[in-house]
């Protein structure tokens, strides 16, 4: 099946849950080995307290996107999960085929829920196989074989409408000849999505403290930004290009819901630790929930909801985060939008020498092409992008390019 082109105006529901059988070492993610058994009837009172809670704040809409994320959101029951989607179809109805994305990982026992969750309305799956290889998933502390993962896989392909795959790379010591292998069998599993992360060393990790203690050490930056590269230009040639900096897609085939908050879209983000953003009366709010998840239970069951957090964005604030998101797409984003959000014009918002530098060095695209210099500061291209050189030193851009 064909998707649909994403909606224009988008309006997307994050669900959180938090749970995981085990830690994976690299994850920094809000996510807890349970120490009992989830009640399933007691966390759908409290999702539908807080969903009912953002309801009363958005009138008037209708869902384009869910978003089931961990944790392990194969880990919950399929009647919550059924539940859930019955509630938002409840408190503001879905847009025409809206897409409903489950996160999953491929352990046997959570693969025989697929058809459950099917059978609940889920649509889309993404399914972390992170790595084709036992020795590989021993070392990121996986909890599946790579037959399993690959039983997985086909199961999802076979029941879905769509289905993304994930995989980490620039994993210690990897050579990029070994990856691009991996890479090419990944390929054959004949992906319409495939979300790639190079390996991060996030503070206060298992990863973490055994770098620190020296038991290993990660791919320096030249490989990893050789892999990276290699990675673009591999997917590109198989008809996967880049849409994002690590989400590559068949054209149709991208993930409404992530297009979401890289477009800087309205979302509402519900579960333990879970942050959203939406529009209201013209302002920009941010939204963030209690992170524990006895708190964020106990919160829903005594006040109605767990929001820890509405904050007003400044304008400053908010531009400035469009830009950050809106530079990771393919397609850019367009300057009038960071102009109606920080109700100034662009050429007070970025420093206009340098951009024009970024132009010339190739890093940075206004309108799809190096225009190189600006003749007409007021009449400013409509996008800007960041070609692949710029993607990979995003950071550094961004720190140089915002006007202080």
């Amino acid at each position: 099946m064909t998707p649909l082109a994403p909606p224009e105006t988008a309006f997307a529901i994050y669900l959180h849950w938090p749970f995981c059988k085990a830690k994976c070492p690299y994850c920094d993610f809000n996510s807890f080995v349970a120490e009992a058994e989830p009640q399933p009837e007691v966390w759908l009172q409290a999702y539908r307290r807080e969903l009912a809670h953002f309801a009363a704040y958005t009138p008037n809409r209708r869902v384009t996107s869910v978003f089931f994320g961990g944790g392990t959101p194969s880990l919950m029951p399929e009647g919550l999960v059924g539940g859930l989607l019955e509630h938002i179809d409840a408190l503001w109805g879905f847009a025409d085929q809206p897409e409903i994305t489950l996160e999953a990982n491929p352990t046997s026992a959570e693969a025989a829920r697929f058809r459950g969750y099917r059978a609940a309305g889920v649509n889309r799956v993404s399914v972390g196989l992170q790595a084709l290889d036992d020795t590989a998933l021993r070392f990121l502390g996986r909890q599946h074989s790579a037959q399993e993962g690959l039983a997985a896989w086909d199961l999802a392909r076979g029941l879905f409408d769509r289905a993304s795959l994930d995989l980490i790379y620039a994993r210690p010591q990897q050579p990029l000849a070994a990856w691009l292998t991996e890479l090419d069998q990944a390929l054959a599993l004949a992906p319409d999505h495939i979300s790639l992360y190079q390996l991060t060393i996030e503070p206060n990790t298992v990863f973490a403290s055994q770098v620190r203690r020296g038991l290993w050490q990660p791919l320096d930056d030249e490989p990893a930004a050789d892999q990276f590269l290699a990675t673009r230009q591999r997917l590109a040639a198989a008809g996967l290009p880049a849409y994002e900096v690590s989400n590559h897609a068949k054209p149709g085939q991208e993930s409404w819901h992530n297009l979401c908050y890289w477009r800087y879209q309205d979302y509402v983000g519900v579960g333990p630790g879970a942050h959203g953003r939406l529009t209201l009366n013209g302002q920009r709010w941010a939204s963030r929930q209690h992170k524990a998840p006895a708190a964020w239970l106990q919160r829903c069951q005594d006040q109605g909801h767990a929001t820890r957090q509405w904050q007003d964005l400044a304008a400053e604030d908010a531009w400035q985060e469009a830009l950050i998101m809106g530079l990771r797409l393919a397609e850019g984003l367009p300057l009038a939008r960071l102009e109606a959000l920080a109700g100034r014009p662009i050429t007070e918002l970025l420093d206009w020498p340098i951009l024009e530098r970024l132009c010339r060095s190739g890093d940075l695209q206004l309108d799809g092409k190096d225009q190189g210099k600006v003749q007409d500061k007021a009449d400013a291209p409509a996008r800007l992008t960041a070609s692949d050189a710029g993607i990979e030193r995003l950071d550094a851009i961004l720190g140089a390019l915002v006007k202080v």
